[in-house]
């Protein structure tokens, strides 16, 4: 894991962009301890600069790199895990290696196959190669948007980095606030897209690329996409055996490294079976797996579930409790490394535990996007309960191939039970509405926010909805539960991925998610919904294809919390002040984005936390810590 960033601009003498340059990997250090190099074409079109995070090859994976008569050079964030097998085929095209690196088989599979060459990659990546003979620069970014890509275009020079704060850098003038990102980041938490919270920053979206030539505006080229197409010629066994097989390979490619490794475990079933299957695949090799909690009670405290799994695995078990403290220390800082704020409170734990794992090792496994892809978020099954509903009124729930109905849903109800407030606020307005109106009104934030939002501050919410519509339907699937997944694999598993991402490298710690490989993404999308999603079980195929890995006691559990904080306690009580000298303090009052008025009465309240004070806190200290200065 690295830093990246680069300049491509015609014209420019070689001291501007090498000053530059420098002045771009500088706030990138974090993510490469190891070491830093700068490359610049003597022409004086592109410059392109590395921080290094040393894990494959540690002696000779050194960049920027080149190949043999340096005509191709890399500058790349990221790993591909089946490079090994790429270098095998690369050579029996009579390509010579120099190194053991996966940085060099990018370099010879482009000159191999050209821009093409990243659909033969498996892995995580954010890279850029300028071909110096045709003068272009080719940039992409991996499937799933696991690694960060950022760039700006003025019309006539690109500048592009692994993090935001690099580009903030060297630009001409100061930050400036993107309206529609903050109109998303108030509804959702996140930008959707390309947006960001900085005006004139843009993200490279996931499975794109972007091409850059002479005298030309950058070209974005989607090269991959999710596509449900539902596999009638298999059966329910034959998905549980390709899952299980799949599991296993994606975790087996992840634990190639030349540096210690280890793995989160939260003691939830995602975690647990990535420490079980690197269990199975090291054999008696020692197992670090790292844990957070917090001392407010069960509700806030995995650790029976995490140390339980750790002796079936047989691992070094580390963990760490955290304070209202840890906290009011950190959060600043948090926000300044995730350059714009995010999700929700889990980048708090995961920041503190992510140092735990950077203390012993190099590389940690962890168990992101199990949720998104195997179907268990409880509000998929609030959002099926409606549409089975409305088939079993309106008669329509058997004429749809591969529908759940209302019958075959009602065992998994209980699932719902601490959901009861939920459900009363989804169903009080809209019931039987357009699905996607209906799932927009489920991920809707705003809701939260509404009251703290100032006066003076107008947003037409109709297109946000317009926005979050067209990602909804984008795939054109024809069953609800596939239109979830495709939304939130392009935009809450974003905001996860950038969480993941911003805390492992704030401690130059390089995370690999193995569930997240694109065949089990592709394998899934290919399950028909009855089958994956089967009785409305939350992760029933998962559940299925890893039964035998992992003990009971994290194969049954149904109360997964998801790394939840204890803000709405420490808010009451130890945080009280910290949090109203920020949003009710006279920055904030005369920024006119928040109400302090009615933050400061929320405040005063018996449960003064929520996701829009959550929400009102991140975004001032990013005002504070990004415009302001």
């Amino acid at each position: 894991m690295c830093g990246i960033a680069g300049i491509c601009s015609p014209g420019t003498s070689r001291e501007s962009l090498e000053s530059r340059l420098s002045g771009m990997t500088a706030p990138l250090s974090h993510r490469g301890p190891d070491g830093e190099g700068l490359w610049i074409d003597p022409s004086g079109r592109c410059a392109i600069g590395h921080k290094r995070l040393a894990i494959i090859d540690p002696v000779g994976g050194a960049q920027p790199m080149c190949n043999e008569d340096e005509t191709i050079w890399i500058t790349f964030n990221g790993c591909v895990y089946n490079y090994q097998d790429l270098a095998r085929v690369l050579r029996q095209h009579g390509h010579v290696f120099r190194t053991n690196s996966d940085t060099e088989v990018i370099i010879h599979a482009y000159e191999q196959w050209g821009t093409e060459c990243v659909k033969r990659f498996n892995g995580m990546w954010g890279f850029a190669i300028w071909d110096t003979r045709e003068g272009t620069l080719f940039c992409s970014r991996d499937r799933l948007g696991v690694k960060p890509f950022y760039y700006r275009y003025d019309g006539k020079e690109l500048i592009f980095a692994s993090e935001i704060k690099a580009i903030l850098a060297v630009s001409p003038a100061r930050p400036e606030l993107n309206r529609d990102g903050l109109r998303q980041y108030l509804t959702f938490q996140y930008c959707l897209g390309p947006e960001t919270l900085f005006d004139g920053v843009s993200k490279l979206e996931p499975g794109h690329s972007l091409l850059v030539r002479p005298g030309e505006p950058p070209r974005e080229t989607c090269y991959w996409d999710i596509s449900f197409h539902a596999d009638t010629e298999h059966n329910e066994d034959y998905f549980v055996d390709m899952v299980r097989w799949l599991l296993e390979d994606a975790v087996r490619l992840r634990l190639r490294s030349d540096v210690p490794l280890g793995t989160h475990l939260s003691g939830g079933l995602d975690s647990s079976v990535v420490v079980s299957l690197a269990r199975l695949l090291l054999g008696n090799s020692p197992i670090k797996t790292f844990t957070g909690a917090f001392e407010e009670g069960a509700a806030f405290d995995e650790t029976f579930y995490a140390r339980a799994v750790s002796e079936s695995a047989q691992t070094e078990y580390l963990e760490i409790y955290l304070t209202p403290q840890d906290f009011a220390s950190s959060i600043e800082k948090i926000i300044w490394n995730m350059d714009e704020p995010a999700a929700g409170p889990g980048v708090f734990p995961q920041y503190w535990v992510s140092k735990l794992a950077s203390e012993h090792v190099k590389v940690v496994l962890g168990g992101q996007g199990g949720d998104e892809i195997f179907i268990g978020y409880a509000r998929y099954l609030l959002a099926y309960l409606e549409e089975c509903l409305r088939g079993a009124i309106e008669d329509t729930a058997h004429r749809g191939r591969y529908v759940a109905t209302l019958e075959t849903i009602v065992q998994s109800l209980p699932t719902l039970e601490s959901y009861i407030p939920m459900l009363k606020r989804f169903w009080s307005d809209g019931l039987f509405d357009a699905p996607a109106r209906r799932y927009f009104r489920l991920m809707d934030r705003f809701s939260d926010s509404r009251a703290f939002i100032g006066k003076d501050l107008k947003f037409d919410t109709e297109k946000t909805f317009e926005e979050f519509h067209a990602i909804f339907d984008a795939q054109s699937a024809a069953a609800m539960i596939n239109r979830i997944q495709a939304f939130d694999l392009k935009t809450h598993l974003q905001a996860l991925l950038h969480v993941e991402d911003r805390t492992s490298m704030a401690w130059g710690l390089e995370s690999r998610v193995p569930l997240l490989d694109y065949r089990l993404v592709e394998l899934i999308a290919s399950v028909p919904p009855v089958i994956k999603f089967k009785n409305g079980e939350l992760k029933y195929l998962f559940r299925r294809a890893v039964k035998t890995l992992v003990p009971d006691v994290a194969l049954n559990r149904i109360d997964k919390m998801g790394f939840p904080v204890p803000l709405s306690q420490w808010v009451e009580r130890d945080l009280k002040n910290f949090v109203a000298d920020i949003l009710t303090g006279a920055q904030c009052r005369t920024r006119g984005i928040f109400d302090s008025d009615a933050i400061e009465d929320s405040l005063t309240r018996q449960a003064p936390f929520s996701r829009g004070i959550w929400g009102a806190l991140c975004l001032e200290l990013w005002f504070r810590q990004f415009i302001d200065r």
